[in-house]
């Protein structure tokens, strides 16, 4: 852990409470973990701003939206260079039905994780977008029949982190 910040229990306490309800104000969130509000406020700020809490946001249903297929494809690059790599990124940090992107070892060298409304719209962005792109290889995809865990928490350590 390079980049970790000393935590103690009063500190996981918070991140627990946090990750449980984003929402929680300080005087919520100071009784959930014992401490006075002004001590809650100091070190969530402090948490904010060394980067442990990266931000908050509203957890949305897809279904509801219209987005009812969810897909994990890999993707191999034509060739192994860093302006290869640097157009790949860029295609896919423009395409907003990529939820998540990972840089991978072994048999593909991206794992893309899309949501998209319908296969036909699934269609469309591996053969109109990712396969005809000048830095892509080849693309396998997963469409997911059902999912059985999904956005968990973090898990936290059990007692006070060093620095």
């Amino acid at each position: 852990m390079t980049d970790s910040l000393p935590l103690d229990g009063f500190d996981l306490k918070i991140l627990a409470a946090l990750q449980e309800d984003g929402r929680l104000g300080n005087q919520e969130l100071a009784e959930r973990v014992h401490l006075s509000a002004s001590q809650c406020s100091r070190r969530r700020l402090r948490l904010e701003e060394r980067g442990v809490v990266r931000g908050y946001r509203a957890e949305l249903a897809p279904g509801p939206l219209g987005l009812t297929v969810t897909v994990f494809t890999k993707v191999a690059l034509a060739t192994h260079n860093r302006d290869n790599a640097r157009r790949f990124a860029e295609l896919v940090r423009g395409l907003d039905c990529v939820l998540e992107a990972h840089v991978m070892t072994g048999d593909s060298d991206y794992l893309l994780k899309l949501i998209v409304p319908d296969l036909k719209a699934l269609s469309a962005v591996i053969n109109d977008v990712l396969l005809p792109h000048e830095s892509v290889a080849h693309v396998h995809s997963s469409v997911v029949l059902d999912t059985l865990k999904e956005a968990a928490a973090l898990p936290l350590p059990r007692g006070p982190v060093p620095g």
